[in-house]
């Protein structure tokens, strides 16, 4: 072999040497480098044409398993969903409370309805008591504030989500534009035969990042270009940056609701001019547009279906009689106009004027089924001396005594015709979003009926038609509670036939159900979800003994390489002298 040949041996052995060097020594700074994969240089054997071959470098690559790297990118969609319902439906469960299994009570909606119960249990027995009639004002004040604060509680998360929901769509953007901008360098480089591996980890890390927030496919073609689609087959990227658009709706609430005609309420979330809402979002995304729109609205269906049959119920049993004294006028709570058809055809409705003490100045029974539309039951009551009866100009039915020490009390066929029209009503509201007591019951526990005019017939001046101890009304709202009734199905609730205080415990139970099972997700996902990190980690990732140990073997294979290089270059220059 000549000098020549050993000098180029050696030399490749100590090239070799030193990519190796720096090759490992770069995995040992950027150890901790999130993304960062273990690089290794390429070694292959070359001829010489002696029989004896050299060794050279042909490229810096990673470590990475393709199909391993893929179900991770897949894991972290799955994660990124299960993280944000997690979180939601546990701040849901939060403002619903939970069931209380001992008696040292509970602001939640159950513990609520079980002290009014135990209140009006009160009432029952004292319907004269003031101080009973007073309570039982606040503790409903306080269940219907318990209802509105959970139902805004709902429509909060949901507000949160929309803002969500945009800030998640410029993530995805700015994720893609992020990996199109690696793309072009990754496949430039390649095309330059460069080392590129560095700039995969970056486009590697985008991706993952990319999943959390929605569910993609992706390609990486030959020449290094990486193509990225929706779970649907929607491209997200391919030779050009295809982002998504969204627009928050400025205000949401419970009639805020996402139509695919994009009538009203959330707008869509536009790919390319198509409305990509109801495809298969997947991750943060997904789960965001999920709780927006199914899983929080599910939550204030059931809650509106207690609070409307709790408001139905009390009403029909409040407008059944009146308080004592009476007040001095009724306005209802219906909108209506002078020539609507009535709403009750038959029986009697009893319009008497009392006193304080509950003797009547006047009594009119009017048969209903003599009568066609509101105005002509406003005429009959018109004709009394001591009453009269108008159309508010917002539409309200309004009957007041003409004098303002005495009172208006309604009665007759279980004051169905006060009930169709909201006379006496005791709540109001359209849902748990604003459900309240009355304001003039609010306002003046007094006026809150616990007793009924007298169903006596012939009823005339000087009668007694209101008396205090009388609590039938008292006592109808205290069974109330006690007796079960049939929900509708609503939301996640099937329907059924239970107490106030059964419904309620379902209704929070059911929450907590859910939230509980998405935070079972979670854990199983996130677990999941580790140990592929941790299984990638181990194939890709860096371990500094093995790089440590790699360096120093290739430390002294240099100085062997070296010490070669040097015992020839003596050789050389002994051989140069001898010609000399």
């Amino acid at each position: 072999m000549s000098l020549r040949v050993a000098s180029s041996i050696a030399t490749s052995a100590l090239r070799t040497s030193e990519v190796g060097i720096a090759v490992a020594s770069s995995n040992v700074a950027n150890a901790d480098t999130d993304g960062y994969t273990r690089k290794t240089a390429s070694n292959v054997t070359r001829s010489t044409g002696t029989n004896i071959s050299s060794v050279d470098v042909t490229a810096v690559g990673s470590n990475v398993d393709r199909y391993l790297l893929k179900t991770l990118v897949a894991a972290q969609s799955d994660l990124g969903y299960a993280d944000t319902r997690n979180s939601y439906l546990d701040q849901m469960q939060s403002a619903f409370g939970s069931v209380s299994d001992d008696d040292s009570g509970g602001t939640d909606i159950g513990s609520m309805i079980d002290a009014l119960a135990d209140t009006l249990g009160t009432l029952a027995t004292s319907p004269e008591s003031e101080s009973a009639k007073a309570a039982t004002v606040q503790d409903l004040s306080d269940l219907a504030e318990t209802l509105r604060s959970t139902s805004s509680s709902v429509q909060s998360l949901r507000a949160q989500a929309n803002d969500e929901i945009a800030t998640t769509v410029d993530s995805i953007n700015e994720s893609l534009n992020s990996i199109d901008s690696l793309n072009d360098q990754i496949v430039k480089g390649k095309a330059l035969g460069q080392n590129v591996t560095d700039l995969e980890d970056q486009r590697n890390t985008a991706l993952k990042s990319l999943a959390k927030t929605i569910d993609v496919t992706y390609q990486v073609d030959d020449g290094g270009l990486m193509r990225i689609s929706t779970a649907s087959g929607k491209s997200l990227l391919d030779s050009k940056v295809h982002e998504l658009s969204y627009t928050p709706a400025a205000s949401v609430s419970a009639g805020t609701v996402y139509s695919a005609s994009g009538s009203s309420g959330f707008n869509g979330i536009m790919l390319n001019g198509v409305d990509v809402t109801g495809s298969s979002l997947g991750g943060t995304l997904g789960a965001l547009v999920q709780l927006r729109d199914t899983d929080l609205p599910a939550q204030q269906a059931s809650l509106d279906e207690l609070a409307t049959t709790l408001m139905d119920t009390l009403n029909a049993i409040q407008n059944q009689g009146t308080s004592y004294p009476a007040p001095q006028s009724l306005t209802g709570t219906e909108t209506v106009s002078a020539s609507d058809p009535l709403k009750v055809t038959s029986g009697t409705l009893r319009v008497a004027v009392t006193d304080s003490s509950g003797t009547a100045a006047e009594v009119l029974d009017i048969d209903l089924s003599t009568m066609s539309t509101l105005q002509d039951v406003v005429d009959a009551i018109n004709t009394m001396s001591n009453a009269s009866a108008s159309i508010s100009a917002d539409g309200k039915l309004v009957i007041s005594a003409d004098s303002a020490s005495n009172g208006i009390a309604l009665g007759g066929d279980n004051g169905a015709f006060s009930d169709a029209y909201g006379m006496n009503d005791l709540l109001t509201g359209s849902g748990a979003s604003d459900i309240k007591v009355a304001t003039r019951i609010a306002g003046d526990s007094s006026l809150l009926a616990t007793g009924a005019l007298s169903s006596t017939s012939g009823l005339t001046a000087g009668d007694t038609v209101l008396t205090s101890g009388e609590g039938s009304v008292a006592q109808a709202l205290s069974a109330a509670f006690s007796t079960s009734y049939d929900f509708d199905a609503a939301g996640t609730s099937s329907a059924r036939s239970t107490t106030f205080a059964g419904y309620a415990g379902a209704v929070v139970q059911g929450a907590a159900t859910l939230a509980d099972t998405a935070s079972a997700a979670y854990d199983s996902q996130n677990t999941y979800a580790s140990s592929l990190e941790s299984t990638f980690s181990s194939q890709s990732g860096v371990n500094v003994d093995e790089e440590t140990a790699a360096i120093s073997t290739l430390q002294s294979a240099y100085e062997a390489a070296a010490a070669v290089m040097k015992t020839l270059q003596e050789m050389f220059s002994t051989a140069l002298d001898m010609v000399q």
